[in-house]
Order: structure tokens, then C-alpha cells, then sequence
């Protein structure tokens, strides 16, 4: 008994739905409990895996980030464009070439950099997360149309494209790439000073600072790691498609979201796991996986996909209301 009373109560919450989710979906689908559809859950949820890490560290200081899917398409054209026609320098008279490598660093460094100007508006410029992030959004998707000129950029040969479609011991990359980045992320939160600071100036930013946390390094720091993270994501769909679309990423922030509010993350900072989101993650995949099958029309499965939001943030409180009490 003490040992279940030491479980967080949402992370039982998250695994029992996802339990039963299956259960029923196994019933009503022969194809979906079956190898192949599960890699390709897997495969799904990577992308989202990527941006839903990056959101817990956001989130879990109190802040939020509604700029990944613009800046996971900005990532993807750029690098995409670099690889493709490399970049010409008119002022030292020099056109560079990019390799695979080069263009991947290039992408994850300018998903670093907008996540820096997220992070630099609302501890500089004391602007709130919600309205510099939605700023960001309109200016990077509003730059991913100059990059490309509205166009596809296409072509990117197969080096790059074992990114999004390659596999390793049977295992895809990007489920490789996705576990990497989970992995990375809670031995962060878990063993480092920078990590355990996260939780301290989501649970009391005065309390934090008056502890001597710098917050707003540590504002920065998540907003940073966030953009990176939605250049990884973005180079994964990029390498998938074999090319960088400009509405790439369009309603991504609402999945990663969800993950992270299903997987038990108190919007209101503090408390949370990335354990939590990778759940909240599978729920999602397998919740769109399973209505995919059953020939659900799309535009139901946006309905049943706020109402789950809606009862997971519902869920937060009560459960916070229960734990005060």
C-alpha cells in the first residue's frame, strides 16, 4: 500500500487510460494490435515526442510555447534549402555547399535561436509567454514562406532522408532519435542543478528566486532547449517527406500540448514528468491511430481530441483541489 501510494496519481491516470485504449481498440480492430501498426504508431508519435519534451520543460516553469509547429517548419525549410542550393555570401564573394550533417546542424541551431528570442522577449521584454510565442509563430511561419517562396523544396537525396525513413536493428530512426531525446531529457531533469531549477521556479518563482535560482537563465534555457527540439522535429518530417513544406507543422503546438497535459503536467508549472508526457504522447498516437482505422471522419477525431484535453486540464484540477484539501 505504500508502495502504490508513492506513484503519482496522474501518471496511474495516464497509463490506465492508455490501457484501456488498447484494450478497446483491439477489440473493435483486427489490424491494430499488430506488429506493424505499432512501429507505426511509434514512427507517428516521434515527431510530437520531440516537441512535447521541449513543452514539459516550458510548461513546468510556468510558461508555454505556441510557436513549435512554425518553428519546426522554419528549421526543416531552411535546412532543406542549405542542402539543396547551399547559400550564397555576396560580401566575401563565396557560395557555400552544405553536407547532410551540416544542414541538420543548421536546422537544430535555428530552432535554438528562435527559442532564444521566445526566451529573450519574456525575460527581457517581460512580454507574457502566450502573446511572445504567438508573435514568434506568425514571424517564423511568415519566414518560412520567404525562404521557400511558398514552394516545396524537394529532392534531398537519401542521406538526408534516413533521418525520417531509415531504420537501425529493425528499429526506425525516428523512434531512435524520439527515445535519445526522452532519455536526455529525464536524466536532465532528474541529475542535474539546471533541472531540479526548472521544477523550483515552476513551483514559486519568488521562492526560487529569493533561493538564489537565476530564473531567468532558466526561462531561457527551456526556451532554447524547446526550439531545438522543434528543429529536430522538424528536420525528422522534412527527411520523411523528402521535402520542406511551408504549412509544415500546422496545429502541432495543440498535440504537444494535449501530451503534456494528458501525461499529468500542471499547467501552472511545478509538477510533471517527461515519463507523463511520453504516456500522454502514446494516448494520443494511439488514440488517432485507432480512429484513423475505424474510418472516423477527421473532423471528429479534432472533436474527440479536445474533449480529451478538456477532461485531462478538468482532471488537473480536481486532483490539485484534492491534494490541497
Amino acid at each position: 500500500m505504500s508502495f502504490l501510494s508513492k506513484i503519482p496519481v496522474a501518471r496511474l491516470q495516464s497509463l490506465i487510460a492508455l490501457l484501456l485504449m488498447v484494450v478497446g481498440l483491439s477489440l473493435a480492430s483486427d489490424t491494430f494490435l499488430t506488429a506493424d501498426n505499432g512501429w507505426n504508431i511509434l514512427r507517428q508519435i516521434s515527431v510530437n515526442l520531440c516537441l512535447s519534451v521541449g513543452m514539459t520543460m516550458i510548461i513546468l516553469t510556468g510558461g508555454i510555447d505556441l510557436s513549435v509547429g512554425a518553428v519546426l517548419a522554419l528549421s526543416g525549410a531552411i535546412a532543406a534549402g542549405l542542402l539543396k542550393g547551399g547559400v550564397d555570401l555576396p560580401l566575401l564573394g563565396v557560395h557555400l555547399d552544405f553536407t547532410p550533417s551540416g544542414a541538420i546542424l543548421v536546422g537544430i541551431g535555428v530552432g535554438a535561436l528562435l527559442g532564444a528570442a521566445n526566451g529573450g522577449a519574456i525575460t527581457l521584454l517581460r512580454i507574457p509567454p502566450f502573446v511572445a510565442t504567438l508573435a514568434m509563430l506568425s514571424i517564423a511561419r511568415g519566414l518560412t514562406f520567404l525562404w521557400t517562396g511558398g514552394f516545396p523544396i524537394t529532392g534531398l537525396g537519401s542521406d538526408f532522408g534516413s533521418v525520417g525513413v531509415g531504420t537501425l536493428l529493425g528499429v526506425p530512426f525516428p523512434v531512435w532519435e524520439a527515445a535519445f531525446i526522452v532519455l536526455l531529457a529525464i536524466l536532465f531533469l532528474r541529475r542535474t542543478v539546471p533541472g531540479r531549477h526548472v521544477y523550483a521556479v515552476g513551483g514559486s518563482e519568488r521562492a526560487a528566486m529569493l533561493s538564489g535560482v537565476r530564473v531567468d537563465r532558466i526561462k531561457v534555457l527551456v526556451y532554447v532547449i524547446g526550439g531545438a527540439l522543434s528543429g529536430v522535429a522538424g528536420l525528422i518530417v522534412t527527411a520523411r517527406l523528402d521535402s520542406a513544406q511551408p504549412n509544415a507543422g500546422l496545429g502541432y503546438e495543440l498535440d504537444a500540448i494535449a501530451a503534456v497535459v494528458i501525461g499529468g503536467t500542471s499547467l501552472s508549472g511545478g509538477r510533471g514528468s517527461i515519463v507523463g508526457t511520453v504516456l500522454g504522447c502514446l494516448i494520443i498516437g494511439v488514440l488517432n491511430n485507432g480512429l484513423f482505422l475505424l474510418d472516423v471522419s477527421p473532423f471528429w477525431q479534432q472533436v474527440v481530441k479536445g474533449v480529451v484535453i478538456l477532461a485531462a486540464v478538468a482532471l488537473d484540477r480536481f486532483s490539485g483541489k484534492q491534494t490541497r484539501a
